[in-house]
């Protein structure tokens, strides 16, 4: 008989009179279930084990709690039996892991003993034991994510959720409320919802139930009394209400199945609660679910004729009719819900669907898990569904044989790392303690120098494994660098690095520039932007933070930038025409506003006498107000009035500016550089083209565009005959869709 020897065991102190009781009618009922599975060579080998663990290793010691652990096992194995399949691996797995905790026994000796299959099951149920001392992590909601992926066996899961519902069986009135409050809520949140996922809808009804009842007993109480029918009366309750109807949907010639159900005190519970309202506000304490045989053709019919004769017979409260079939739920569920007053005075729920509907309700997209709102996770319904059909299927030891092929890693795509208090947190596979810096914080990410890997010390480039524990250590003076895109993968890290690396490129531009127009002041040049962007160009850079960004990191030289730029201004100046004696002509002023003993350089079509050039500086054109300055070789070098050049000039050599004003008609052409700012949108720079070309008197002589960060920045280069023509020609490109700013340089 399996596990007879236990009786020598009974003699001890270990197990109280009552333990024994237990103990020897569970040693029964196991021997009855398992059969022929156990031989001769497992039950002395299991029981040899379990002795010495408890007299010699004292593995088996009761816990911190008081509870047997071997009556524990024995409760689990049990109920494995019952409500699973009788099966030899996980009965004996079930039995000897917990030896496997300290160095008594470890899994290659379980292999040794007992085979490959057992040696697995073990393996998984030491791999999964950890993470409960993760106890902030238990109540993440990917925590049955981590389980499934650490488990390796679905088997694995199976004993887990089995066990769970012995102990939750066990502790009723366990004089440790603490203790009781914080099983029944991991059972609530953890274990429910997975034993339904399974489809062990009974286990994960008798959780439900047992948490309400030990975490609101008074409830509990409450609801138990008000339904404290017998399950006979319960029964009957249900064939009555079914009878009229199953006569009317025979003679109908319908091909059905009726099912009747009395809700769970814990569904009760959640609906009062959802609805604001006491027990007898309650529609459906009874649910029937009519499911017809028809073909996809004649389904909706079939349905319809089925709704009619239920509310023929019963009154249907409108309110709560629900046509799922006409427009079927977004994941695909198809149904008809209505409520009726039944006999007795009872609300009771009526859905009718097809047999098409129900399976697809039950195992397709639109399952029962989803439906209820128990969150899914892409190819886990798939699974879930295989583990469901092996459940149900005929035949346990097949159902079994099938399990041990089953390949529980669903979440290759994703692993589940700790932080040192025990909070879970999922990443992609392939995440680097980088990435994870970055899941907790930017600025933990920013200023990441690597991590304690379960306290070993790693790079920011280690992949993290699933399970693993994570510090991350800091350094202030670390900040993203531009190799970190080769390390983190996830989109987060990746966008944080490179705002960061932009921020940084942003500020780095800004001090170069600063330091560059400081350059230029010492040479005492006034920069051309335009002339800037040629150099720019010239030296292999496509945009103005680039160029900068090399300045400030002393990838080029400052110095180099100036004399490239006095160099591409010499050979500019030789390159301006200059005017000669007959543009020129010295005479008085035409207006009483003007001092008449002040000699007035006039530009005009009859002039002679005179050099002058118009300078680079601020570019004059017919109609600015200008004035002219005689330079050391005897030239005149004629400025707008408003240029900084000419102030600083005047600050200097007073006496070296000459009044200076056009006459005459526009007809010569002035080359003007233009600055315009706005938004990068398609098209813009078309835009821009197409409006110089459409102005009269004026030619586009070159242009020069970056754009960055959504932000468009062009000069362009155009020549026109008079101020009047620009103005012009400004206004219209400001009016361009997007450009918000147009300045002449």
């Amino acid at each position: 008989m399996f596990f007879i020897a236990m009786n020598i065991m009974m003699t001890q102190e270990y197990f109280t009179p009552q333990e024994r009781q237990e103990l020897l009618q569970l040693v029964k009922d196991l021997n009855d279930k398992l059969g022929s599975q156990l031989s001769r060579h497992d039950i002395n080998l299991v029981h040899s084990l379990i002795e010495k663990g408890i007299t010699t290793a004292h593995v088996f010691r009761r816990d911190q709690y008081g509870l047997n652990p071997v009556l524990r096992h024995l409760r689990t194995a049990h109920t494995l039996c019952e409500s699973i399949a009788p099966d030899r691996t996980m009965v004996i797995a079930t039995m000897i892991y917990n030896l496997c905790r300290g160095d008594y026994l470890d899994v290659p000796r379980v292999k040794a003993l007992f085979g490959e299959d057992i040696a697995r099951v073990v393996h998984g149920l030491l791999h999964v034991a950890p993470l409960y001392k993760k106890q902030a992590a238990v109540e993440n909601e990917n925590f049955h994510k981590l389980l499934l992926s650490f488990a390796e066996d679905i088997r694995v899961i199976l004993i887990m959720t089995v066990d769970r519902l012995a102990l939750m069986r066990a502790i009723n009135h366990h004089p440790n409320e603490k203790f009781v409050h914080e099983i029944a809520s991991e059972s609530r949140y953890l274990y429910a919802p997975l034993a339904h996922k399974l489809g062990l809808y009974a286990i994960k009804t008798e959780l439900e139930d047992t948490s309400l009842k030990y975490l609101n007993r008074k409830v509990f109480t409450q609801i138990a009394n008000r339904l404290a029918e017998t399950k006979e009366e319960r029964d009957e309750y249900v064939n009555n209400f079914i009878k009229p109807i199953d006569e009317r949907l025979k003679a109908e010639g319908l091909k059905y199945e009726l099912k009747g159900r009395t809700k769970s005190i814990n569904s009760i519970w959640q609906k009062m609660q959802k609805q604001g309202v006491d027990l007898g506000g309650i529609y459906d304490l009874f649910a029937i679910r009519i499911i017809l045989d028809s073909t996809p053709k004649d389904e909706k019919r079939a349905c319809w004729l089925a709704y009619s004769i239920v509310t023929d017979i019963y009154k249907a409260n409108p309110s709560r009719f629900k046509d799922w079939i006409s427009v079927p739920k977004s994941n695909g569920y198809e149904s008809l819900h209505i409520t009726v007053y039944g006999p007795g005075d009872k609300w009771v729920e009526v859905q009718i669907r097809s047999r098409r509907m129900d399976e697809s309700a039950e195992r397709g997209v639109a399952a029962h898990w989803r439906y209820k709102g128990i969150k899914s996770d892409g190819d886990v319904d798939k699974w879930m569904n295989e583990v469901r059909e092996m459940l149900e299927a005929s035949g346990q030891e097949g159902q079994m044989s099938l399990m041990r092929n089953m390949d529980t890693n669903l979440y290759n795509n994703e692993v589940f790392v700790f932080t040192p208090k025990g909070d879970l947190f999922r990443l992609p596979q392939g995440a680097t303690i980088l990435d994870f810096a970055y899941h907790i914080h930017s600025r933990v990410g920013s200023t990441c120098v690597g991590g304690k890997v379960d306290g070993k010390n790693q790079k920011i480039n280690y992949r993290l494994r699933s399970g693993d524990t994570i510090e991350v250590i800091t350094s202030s003076t670390q900040t993203p660098r531009l190799d970190w895109l080769n390390i983190a993968v996830t989109s987060r890290a990746r966008n944080k690095i490179k705002n960061a690396i932009n921020e940084r490129r942003a500020n780095q531009s800004l001090l170069a520039r600063e330091a560059l127009q400081r350059r230029f002041k010492n040479r005492k040049i006034e920069p051309d932007d335009a002339i800037l962007a040629r150099v720019i160009k010239k030296m292999g850079y496509k945009t103005t933070t680039e160029f900068y960004v090399a300045i400030q990191e002393e990838i080029i030289d400052i110095n180099t930038v100036v004399e490239q730029y006095e160099a591409l201004t010499a050979k500019q100046d030789e390159a301006t025409p200059r005017g000669t004696a007959e543009e020129f002509v010295l005479q008085q002023p035409a207006s009483q506003d003007e001092h008449p003993d002040s000699d007035i350089l006039v530009i005009g079509e009859d002039i002679k006498g005179v050099n002058y050039k118009l300078a680079k500086c601020c570019k004059p054109i017919f109609g600015d107000r200008i004035e002219g300055f005689i330079a050391s070789d005897g030239a005149i070098k004629i400025h707008r009035t408003d240029c900084k050049n000419l102030t600083h000039l005047k600050e200097r050599y007073p006496y070296r500016i000459i009044r200076t004003r056009w006459t005459g008609k526009a007809g010569s052409k002035f080359l003007v550089t233009l600055q315009v700012l706005g938004k990068d949108d398609i098209g813009i720079v078309s835009s821009i083209t197409s409006v110089i070309n459409k102005t009269a008197d004026c030619l586009i002589r070159g242009i020069s565009v970056q754009a960055e960060g959504g932000l468009f920045e062009g000069f362009l280069t155009v020549s026109v005959s008079s101020i009047a023509i620009l103005d012009d020609l400004m206004k219209k490109i400001l009016n361009v869709k997007g450009i918000k700013q147009v300045n002449r340089l």
